[in-house]
């Protein structure tokens, strides 16, 4: 599964897509960069109960597995919330589903878009019994076998949401499957997942960052390295990190970038290109976390791929979605600004 943006990339999919399967059809979706959300519900055939929605604060292009989600969403509007709500009843009792069923919808120019419905469990059941205390799977088992959900005191719609706010992490372990591409896409890669509960977001969130594994420098040194259509985008997370603290090295583009705003960096050669390259900076120790978007498609250039593979295997954060670079600097924010720390 991949995202092409040109008519380039999508020949070079087709050429390899055909040489794996040439005897499958190739599915074509359109691509919309938005929110992406998610819905466990419950069914008997009649009657749809749902625990809970969650947002996913990497947006549409990441596989579910590998996202954050954050359970109650924290930035969308109870209007998209109802909506989600009552598509999720309405595809249920149209497909006269039994017992789980899990949709992922993204939001588009604040219009809502079914991205897919699976009629089974997913692995956020599990999360969202803990945090909202209903057995989604005792239930649904018992609606599977006849027992209707009045009857077990649930009826049609959403479950308000309790006064805090829980976050499902993915743990990933590319340190111990060498020559593994990091970079996060339509692909699911992670190998587990964890949780995080708080009454405040930014807790819940640095709660599960910590669960799974992820060391958060609260200063240092930031290797960036930046594709052209990220730039804009990742300027504004470089300003706020340089205000907690953090300074920069940065390859050419990206480090006329940082310059353009003022913000001090010391440009680094490419692999090869200079004594002091991108592999022997992050050997040094010197570097306290890689922000690095990659350039979409697999013309990805081996240098990059190279960088982000050492630094798993030095044990060094790299960040390959500006989303989660945004959610990992909230708690950073935090921790420096709020009289009520971590």
């Amino acid at each position: 599964m991949e995202i092409v943006y040109s008519e380039t990339e999508l020949q070079d999919y087709m050429t390899r897509a055909v040489q794996v399967n040439p005897s499958h059809p190739v599915l074509i979706d359109r691509y919309m960069i938005g929110r992406e959300m998610e819905v466990d519900a419950i069914s008997d055939g009649e009657t749809v109960f749902i625990p809970g929605i969650m947002e996913h604060i990497e947006k549409a292009g990441v596989h579910s597995g590998d996202s954050i989600a954050v359970y109650p969403p924290q930035s969308v509007s109870k209007k998209i919330l109802d909506e989600l709500s009552k598509t999720t009843i309405s595809i249920t009792k149209a497909l006269k589903i039994k017992g789980l069923i899990n949709l992922q919808f993204v939001i588009y120019e604040d219009e809502v878009f079914v991205l897919e419905v699976n009629p089974r469990s997913s692995r956020t059941v599990p999360f969202l019994s803990k945090v909202t205390g209903i057995p989604m799977a005792k239930i649904a088992t018992k609606a599977i076998l006849g027992q209707s959900l009045k009857s077990q005191g649930f009826d049609d719609g959403t479950l308000p949401p309790k006064d805090s706010v829980a976050v499902k992490a993915p743990v990933f372990s590319f340190a111990k499957l060498s020559d593994v591409e990091i970079a996060l896409g339509p692909e699911m890669k992670s190998t587990g997942e964890v949780m995080g509960k708080d009454k405040v977001f930014e807790k819940a969130l640095h709660k599960a960052f910590v669960a799974a594994g992820v060391i958060i420098p609260d200063s240092g040194t930031i290797l960036a390295t930046i594709n052209d259509k990220d730039k804009e985008e990742a300027l504004k997370l470089f300003r706020r990190f340089y205000q907690v603290g953090f300074d920069f090295l940065a390859t050419e583009g990206t480090a006329k970038l940082l310059r353009s705003a003022h913000i001090p960096v010391r440009t680094i050669a490419r692999i090869g290109q200079g004594e002091d390259d991108i592999i022997k900076e992050i050997k040094s120790g010197r570097v306290a976390l890689v922000i690095n978007t990659i350039s979409k498609g697999k013309n990805v250039e081996s240098d990059g791929f190279k960088m982000r593979r050492i630094a798993v295997e030095r044990g060094l954060l790299c960040l390959t979605s500006l989303d989660t670079t945004e959610a990992l600097l909230k708690t950073i924010e935090r921790s420096t600004y709020s009289m009520d720390p971590l």
